[in-house]
């Protein structure tokens, strides 16, 4: 699975989740993870969740922490799965360094105020999820914590995303391990 850490800052703006975006815009062919810093802010007819835009929920941040994971060989179902795998392995390493992490669903909160977006979607050739980390909290359509605030330093934004999708590659090289060790039973 390839990843790629987008130098500077790029605004996502739900386009971004589409097939193929990391191929065409990086290089990046096949299986893919796509970390990048910037603003967000999704129009209503860019937003994949249908209950967000009958609810008339905006999904607004300043200042965030992307990434784009799209896979060729599974079904929604799947990427729903592993969508969750991706936002309960960053908050084990969240919890690693000291935070009080609480997963509902595909989303990241500590003390009761909203870490994380998250949506996973298919196209007609892959499944594709986007989540997005807030950085901070100001601005926010809902009550929200951000890294900064959690004492994460900009300068080690990078090394930050690169760990979680580390996380995210090798829980699934593990799990490829895991299906091809076994015998089949009668």
């Amino acid at each position: 699975m390839h990843y790629y850490l987008v130098p500077g800052t790029l605004a996502y703006t739900g386009h971004q989740l589409c097939s193929l975006w990391a191929y065409k815009n990086f290089g990046l062919l096949g299986d893919s993870i796509v970390a990048f810093r910037g603003p967000c802010s999704i129009d209503w007819d860019e937003m994949v969740d249908v209950e967000d835009v009958l609810d008339r929920s905006p999904i607004y941040g300043p200042d965030m922490l992307h990434f784009i994971v799209e896979h060729f060989s599974i079904d929604l179902d799947q990427m729903i799965c592993r969508q969750r795998l991706f936002m309960a392995l960053i908050g084990e390493q969240l919890t690693r360094d000291g935070h009080r992490v609480e997963r509902q669903g595909d989303d990241l909160y500590i003390s009761g105020r909203k870490l994380s977006i998250s949506i996973a979607t298919a196209s007609p050739v892959s499944v594709l999820m986007h989540v997005g980390l807030n950085l901070v909290s100001e601005g926010t359509p809902v009550p929200a914590v951000g890294l900064w605030e959690l004492g994460y330093r900009e300068e080690a934004l990078g090394e930050l995303a690169a760990r979680f999708a580390e996380a995210y590659r090798a829980e699934l090289a593990g799990m490829a391990r895991a299906r091809c060790k076994v015998r089949g039973v009668s």
